[in-house]
């Protein structure tokens, strides 16, 4: 069995010391096999750790492993990336090629805080078949759902059931059982997460949309911050809130589980939603 040379452990999306949502990753992972990916993805626990295992220039090939299995993408894992890869090298454009597809990735150095981002591969929104038993799962009934924001899945490089809900009581207040949501989930094909949004005020450009992403893998119940899902919800506001785009959303995650986190949006008016924030050491 092959040791993972060097690995790297980041929170991405802090909002404040303590937030964000941790990270490995391994810069050099070409002379790892897949059983050791996913073996250092088990071991670490984080929810997604993120490998690169082939490079051309500013071309990278990156796989990302969470605890149980591989994922198209990760957001959160590729802004960390993109972090590392800056103070290591300096800032700059590159390219990740993902399971996903392309994706573009750039970092730039801001007075010795680096700040990156990434553009998802081309988005794609349609409707929910049958949401009876997620809102289920969560508790939900019609008349606690979002009527400016209907039920769709989003993609941005993994599908993401979008429920949004109306008032905040119910946003900080749903339940759901973790076994009970990671099997639904497997059902209906989303590795990723499910996104439940509060917008308190307007729909609208400049808004800030509170989410949960419920995430039931191994140990972790709920995501403190999803870049795929950041970037799925800025396509979702666009094709079905009736948002005109370009726009920029801020969204805010991780309050519920102590790791208040920070994503920016922004949204053209065709093609690939940029996600952006920053990434820090973690302490261990």
């Amino acid at each position: 069995m092959t040791e993972a040379p060097g690995i790297l452990h980041l929170l991405a999306f802090a909002a404040e010391p303590g937030g964000g949502n941790p990270a490995g990753v391994v810069l050099d992972a070409t002379a790892l096999v897949e059983a050791d990916m996913r073996r250092i993805a088990t071991d670490l626990g984080y929810p997604e750790t993120a490998y690169v295992v082939a490079r051309h220039g500013r071309r990278l090939r990156v796989r990302y492993f969470s605890p149980e299995a591989e994922v198209p993408f990760c957001g959160h894992a590729t802004i960390a990336t993109a972090v590392a890869l800056a103070e290591a090298e300096g800032p700059g454009e590159l390219v990740f090629e993902t399971v996903a597809g392309d994706v573009a990735v750039s970092a730039v150095d801001d007075d010795g805080r680096v700040t990156a981002g990434f553009t998802s591969v081309e988005p794609a929104v349609r409707d929910f078949p049958d949401a009876a038993p997620l809102l289920a799962l969560l508790g939900l009934g019609a008349d606690d759902l979002d009527p400016r924001m209907p039920l769709a899945e989003a993609f941005a490089g993994n599908w993401h059931p979008v429920v949004a809900v109306r008032s905040l009581d119910v946003f900080d207040g749903f339940g759901f059982d973790p076994v009970a949501m990671r099997a639904l989930m497997r059902e209906r094909g989303w590795p990723g997460t499910v996104t439940v949004v509060h917008v308190p005020g307007a729909v609208a450009d400049g808004a800030v949309a509170e989410v949960r992403n419920l995430f039931p893998v191994g140990d972790i119940t709920e995501d403190p911050a999803t870049g795929s899902a950041a970037a799925a919800l800025g396509a979702y506001l666009r094709e079905r809130a009736g948002l005109a785009a370009p726009f920029h959303v801020t969204v805010r995650q991780g309050r519920h589980i102590g790791r208040p986190s920070i994503l920016e949006v922004d949204v053209p008016k065709a093609g690939g939603i940029r996600v952006s924030g920053t990434a820090v050491p973690l302490a261990r």
